[in-house]
């Protein structure tokens, strides 16, 4: 990850200030010896940039990861393995992991600063639309991952994706794609299956066959894998992206097989 090369280098100017900052700075905890003062800041890492971008992803993915998993008032340990699950697909190194597993603890704390984070995290994305998208679909597969969404939860993610700019309707299809990713992933009827298929293409099934190729292919090109790292998402998230595209791509085929 480039932007960890930053931090194992000592250069911290990714490190834009406001919240994201201040959690960073505080996951970082005693990685360096003697602190974090003294340390060079890289004035170049303007906002936009590449590292910066991964960094802010990064340290908002785990933290909010952290902050809906407690939204409910407790940490269940399906919302653990959820974390634990994304950072295994990371291909997290130790000392990575430690600072993924301090963003966590940071979001549970009391009176975190949710909207702040978020407003920073928008604005630092650059207007990098699927790049916001796929952290949303992140933090709405964590609220999932109990296999329920309880009010409490679904009035968060809703917070959430108005801090972002996605309107009640928008945030709404968005749910749905998700649950029927989750419902398309389970050992379930063919029948349930294929409405999962639908579900996660984003149409429904009185569909045209030129409606659900518009939608496939509008669902591929939001979560290609190497279109979204050019845009700022971390390369060790490349799994998460590649995962996703697949079960696009194996529900576009259900729904073509069932269709001839």
């Amino acid at each position: 990850m480039s932007w960890w090369g930053k931090v194992v280098g000592g250069t911290f100017g990714f490190m834009m200030g406001g919240p994201l900052g201040a959690l960073l700075g505080a996951a970082l905890g005693n990685y360096f010896d003697g602190g974090l003062d003294g340390i060079i800041l890289d004035e170049s890492l303007g906002l936009g940039a590449t590292e910066r971008v991964q960094s802010v992803f990064f340290t908002t993915t785990f933290a909010l990861m952290g902050y809906i998993a407690k939204s409910d008032g407790r940490v269940t340990k399906d919302e653990i393995v959820m974390a634990e699950q994304v950072m295994r697909q990371m291909h997290l190194n130790p000392q990575q992991r430690t600072v993924a597993i301090n963003l966590f603890n940071e979001g549970k704390k009391p009176h975190f600063p949710v909207h702040e984070v978020l407003a920073q995290f928008k604005r630092e994305s650059f207007r990098r639309r699927n790049l916001v998208q796929i952290f949303l679909e992140i933090v709405v597969a964590t609220a999932f991952a109990d296999g329920r969404l309880d009010s409490r939860e679904q009035h968060v993610l809703e917070e959430i994706a108005g801090d972002l700019g996605y309107t009640q309707n928008q945030f709404n299809e968005l749910l749905a794609r998700m649950t029927g990713q989750a419902h398309f992933a389970e050992q379930i009827s063919s029948e349930e299956k294929l409405t999962a298929a639908y579900e996660l293409i984003g149409v429904s099934e009185s569909a045209t066959d030129g409606e659900v190729k518009k939608a496939y292919r509008r669902q591929m090109n939001q979560h290609h894998p190497d279109k979204l790292v050019a845009k700022g998402l971390p390369e060790e998230m490349i799994d998460i992206a590649t995962q996703k595209t697949q079960d696009i791509k194996a529900a576009y085929e259900l729904i073509k097989s069932h269709r001839k």
